[in-house]
């Protein structure tokens, strides 16, 4: 895997689009959201859409209880494109299974 990343103020770049990385996704303000078996299910229908439809490979993956890490990699050579149209495809599916079936935790 690779670890020639740099960091800049936007957030991470990675150099070497071809190779595997370790990738972590957290939720917005660290909402545990993935204690519901319907938004961990979503993760790996979201998953399962990349791998087909993106060109993902995936190593492995750990779903925690506000953030997922896989290690990934992307058969086309475009890592950061696969990561951000991941991230954007999971975001919309898991806001519309919000609306259909409300939340009820209270905000503390």
């Amino acid at each position: 895997m690779s670890q020639d990343n740099t960091t800049t103020k936007e957030g991470y770049v990675i150099r070497d689009q071809t190779l595997p990385h370790f990738i972590t996704a957290t939720v917005f303000d660290w909402i545990d959201i993935f204690t519901r078996k319907t938004y961990r299910d979503t993760v790996i229908e979201c998953l399962d859409y990349c791998i087909t439809n993106k060109a993902m490979v995936l190593y492995g993956y750990v779903i925690m209880s506000n953030h997922i890490h896989l290690i990934v990699q992307s058969n086309d050579g475009k890592l950061s494109d696969l990561i951000r149209d991941f991230k954007k495809y999971i975001a919309n599916k898991i806001l519309e299974k919000i609306q259909i079936e409300p939340e009820s935790r209270r905000q503390t």
